[in-house]
């Protein structure tokens, strides 16, 4: 049997722009992704703690340093520039396995810097 558990998390991620006429996905700035353990095209869930919105999107890359957070499609009718997101990706593992899995969690401030990681 498997068992689906939180892999990553962006914490507290600030949106910083929104794209409503792109095809969809959210923009993470490439060190933060690689920094969560993410993937580019990664499927996500996101919450936001602003409206409470949740939505499953994408992850697609933004530039490196640029601490972009940007709902392109219609994930931009969900938030607003300010807005602040929790960010998560999943991994199914056997049970064997469950006991012992930490995920990799970052917690940013509000200008996208890490302030804290956990693992």
């Amino acid at each position: 049997m498997q068992i689906e558990l939180l892999k990553s998390k962006i914490h507290r991620a600030t949106v910083t722009d929104s794209h409503v006429d792109y095809e969809g996905s959210l923009t993470i700035d490439l060190d933060l992704i690689e920094m969560s353990g993410m993937f580019v095209y990664e499927k996500i869930l996101c919450s936001n703690m602003a409206n409470g919105a949740r939505f499953e999107t994408y992850v697609i890359p933004g530039e490196r340093g640029k601490k972009q957070i940007v709902l392109n499609g219609a994930a931009a009718h969900l938030g607003a520039r300010g807005d602040r997101l929790t960010i998560m990706s999943f991994v199914r593992l056997d049970m064997d396995l469950a006991s012992t899995w930490q995920p990799k969690v970052l917690v940013l401030d509000q200008l996208n810097n890490i302030k804290a990681t956990r693992s």
